[in-house]
This record gives C-alpha cells, structure tokens and sequence, in this order.
C-alpha cells in the first residue's frame, strides 16, 4: 500500500516521515531526493529553483523500490498524491508556514507563491481529485510525535480496512485557512 504525506512545502513532511523511518514500522521513500539523486526530472526551472518532475519516471521507479516487507510504503514530497491513491494532507497556518519557509531562505516571491497556495488549499483539492483516500491534520501548534501519531493511526487503520474513525477524525476540508486570511 503507499500512502502519500503531502502538503505545501514547510507543513512538516520531512520531520514526520524521518521519526517514521526511524521506527522502521514502514518504508519510506524520500520522493524529492529520488528525483534529484536519479534524474527523474526532465528540467531544470531556474526562475522558481526547482526541477521539473517526469512523474511517469517517478511512479516508475517508485514501483520498483516499494519493499514487500514493509506494511505500507510512505512518500514523503509534496507530488506524492500524483501517485499514490490514499494521502496524508499536511496544513499549516499560513502566518506560521510564511515564519518556517523564511527561516529556510525561501525568497518573497517564493514563500508567497507557497503561502497562497496553503490559503487556497490547493494541495487538497488535487488531492481529492486524484486520490481514493484522503486525510488531513493540522501540523500549526502540534508537535511532530503528535503528527506522526495520526499518521500511524491513519495507516493502521486502512491495513485493518476499518477507517471510520479516522475518516470523520482526519476529514479532509476541516482545515480552513480562507477566512482568516482571505476574509
């Protein structure tokens, strides 16, 4: 089973996903490192500082490393919901996420573009508009093991194909940002 961790850059995917590792419960795989160690991109956008993923090449290659081993295989990127059919979508409030992409030296032009897109929710919508599953919690005042409890429960309770709990508890479209910012 893979399961997507996605969300605007800054929501926490990396911090949650590396304590997940840790506890070896799941396979992880990095998707925004894999892209860059194996070229899975097919450019190089230099006014935004990025690369263009090949999302075929990725699901591709993502296939062939998920570990039967493992229960579920966790894709830690903020493209994971182009791929995976049940997501774990990561929010933040945009006044906290703005502080958090500053402090890694993300440009005006760049944390802007991330912070509309938390307040908009874009990363949901596409979420819900190529994903079976999807799960939402509000990273802003939590800590990383608070997260990374939901996660679990959210993976546990889809191995055990009973998700009624964890649909109303994680339900996606109960984080809303718009209001507040947008008013």
């Amino acid at each position: 089973m893979l399961v997507g961790i996605t969300g605007t850059p800054g929501t926490g995917k990396t911090a949650v996903t590396a304590m997940l590792e840790r506890k070896r419960q799941y396979q992880v795989i990095h998707l925004n490192e894999l892209i860059r160690e194996e070229n899975l991109y097919s450019e190089v956008d230099h006014e935004r500082d990025c690369v263009v993923a090949d999302m075929d090449r990725v699901e591709k290659r993502v296939r062939e490393l998920v570990n039967k081993r493992y229960p579920a295989t966790l894709l830690d990127s903020h493209l994971s919901h182009y791929i995976a059919d049940t997501v774990v979508v990561l929010r933040t409030r945009p006044d906290v996420l703005g502080k958090r992409l500053a402090e890694r030296g993300y440009s005006a032009e760049k944390i802007e573009e991330n912070l509309d897109a938390e307040a908009l929710d874009v990363i949901l919508v596409e979420s819900a508009e190529w994903c079976r599953n999807v799960f939402e919690i509000d990273t802003t005042n939590q800590s990383i093991e608070y997260t990374v409890e939901g996660i679990e429960e959210i993976v546990e309770s889809l191995l055990k194909k009973n998700t009624e709990k964890v649909e109303q508890r994680y339900k996606p479209g109960s984080v809303e940002w718009t209001e507040d910012f947008y008013g």
